[in-house]
């Protein structure tokens, strides 16, 4: 039986070993990112005892405890470690909030809980700041954040024995140097396996148990089914318009201009009367979205256009199942596009889109920049992603092998030199600079 080794478990030991019970542990992320098991796994190991209560199906009799009990918190306990048969012991003992927005009432009490102090207490959810899961309660200051994602690359290797490669394209990463072209075709098979396989534990599990892309894909087809039932369940009054948006983002991200254009769902649509549903994917974290910086600076987030965006699957292995959804997997042509290296112009969304999650995964927000002028073709650029480095601005261009140019980010870079750090080109060659610009293979996006 294969475990799956998390990064993100070292934020929850640092976590429990700084607050030492002053504060709660809020982990969010989309549905079927392990965020469970996890918080199973960590209460294990680094706790004497652990409840867990989970609200996507707790019993009424747990429900009315919270409702009733929880101004005499001796009781509280007591009937919590009875019911779960579990004993608690004082400063010793963690108690788990999975789903926790299916029951706000819980999530405010975190505060009075965090004070008594006897406890631990970790919470997991998704759809957490929607106005519905914290209307009428008041958000408890005592929660830290942390954002769970997929599988990232490395984690993604460890799963298939591999704890070596990672720490040498770091060390290339660090002094720009080709890592030849052997071990650079090596490690690119395997990132087309991850492309391919995505990073979510189930699909992960069944590739290493498999090999098998078909048992792969038929996991990944049941996530997408889960997410879609979550919109019917939890986007109530605006259902459809959320389905209109996650079934078109394949065919957005295919086009060369890969903004969401609203007119491809309805000539009448407006950003306005779909703005709730771009909101919640995003808080959903299904998608990563990223806005246009029209005046790029260190404060990205100061000139975006929350208007103009892209949506990007926040998971690049659902995307290659959600593109062919409504076809068998023997028709999804991705797969061999993608393992022989002969992806076509608008399938290198796939590129952008792994490129995105990647970046999302190291923490950066996503922005890009977009600047149309047809009378005045010097002032017309599109350039993928902009992050901060160094306190400047990094300009990313993602590319095919065979790119001939790169006017728009020639362009960036003469208009903003002053703001400017690195630029870099992420592709599926080798490390190389070249005209002042940082090419690297697209795996290394993970350091950026």
């Amino acid at each position: 039986m294969v475990t799956l080794k998390r990064k993100i478990y070292d934020n929850l030991l640092s976590w429990k070993n700084k607050s030492n019970g002053a504060t709660a542990l809020m982990l969010d992320g989309a549905r079927r990112v392990g965020k469970s098991f996890l918080c199973e796994q960590f209460a294990e190991n680094e706790y004497k005892s652990h409840i867990i209560i989970d609200f996507g199906n707790a019993p009424k009799d747990i429900l009315s405890l919270f409702e009733n009990d929880s101004s005499n918190l001796d009781l509280f306990f007591a009937k919590l470690s009875a019911f779960y048969s579990k004993p608690l012991y004082k400063r010793e003992s963690v108690i788990v909030f999975d789903e926790v927005q299916q029951f706000p009432r819980a999530r405010q009490l975190i505060k009075y809980l965090v004070a008594d102090g006897r406890y631990d207490f970790i919470e997991t959810g998704s759809l957490i700041r929607l106005k519905k899961n914290v209307q009428n309660i008041i958000i408890p200051s005592e929660e830290e954040h942390i954002e769970m994602f997929s599988l990232d690359f490395e984690e993604f290797l460890w799963a298939l024995g591999d704890d070596t490669t990672v720490p040498l394209i770091k060390q290339c990463f660090d002094s720009k140097t080709a890592l030849g072209q052997a071990l650079h075709r090596k490690i690119m098979n395997d990132f087309r396996q991850y492309i391919l396989v995505g990073g979510m534990p189930q699909a992960v599990l069944e590739y290493v148990k498999t090999k098998e892309f078909e048992a792969v894909d038929a996991v990944k087809r049941r996530i997408l089914k889960l997410y879609r039932d979550d919109v019917s369940k939890f986007a109530n009054g605006y259902e459809d318009k959320v389905f209109a948006i996650f079934d078109g983002i394949p065919g957005q991200l295919s086009k060369k201009e890969k903004k969401y254009q609203l007119s491809s769902i309805s000539k009448q649509a407006r950003f306005r009367s779909y703005e709730d549903s771009f909101v919640w994917l995003n808080e959903a974290m299904v998608v990563n979205t990223c806005f246009n910086a029209t005046d790029p600076n260190i404060g990205l987030a100061l000139s975006a256009d929350y208007s103009t965006q892209k949506c990007y699957m926040a998971d690049t292995g659902l995307l290659i199942s959600h593109a062919f959804m409504d076809s068998p997997y023997i028709e999804n042509e991705l797969y061999k596009a993608i393992l022989f290296d002969k992806l076509s112009i608008n399938e290198g969304m796939i590129m952008e889109n792994i490129a995105a999650g990647m970046l999302r995964m190291n923490g950066h927000k996503l922005y890009f920049y977009s600047r149309s002028d047809k009378e005045h073709r010097e002032n017309h650029m599109e350039i993928d992603f902009l992050i901060t480095e160094k306190k400047k601005i990094a300009p990313i261009e993602v590319k095919s092998g065979n790119y001939k140019s790169h006017s728009s980010l020639d362009k960036f870079k003469k208009k903003f030199s002053s703001k400017l750090s690195n630029s870099y080109i992420l592709y599926n060659k080798d490390v190389m600079i070249k005209d002042g610009i940082i090419h690297l293979p697209i795996y290394m996006a993970m350091f950026l």
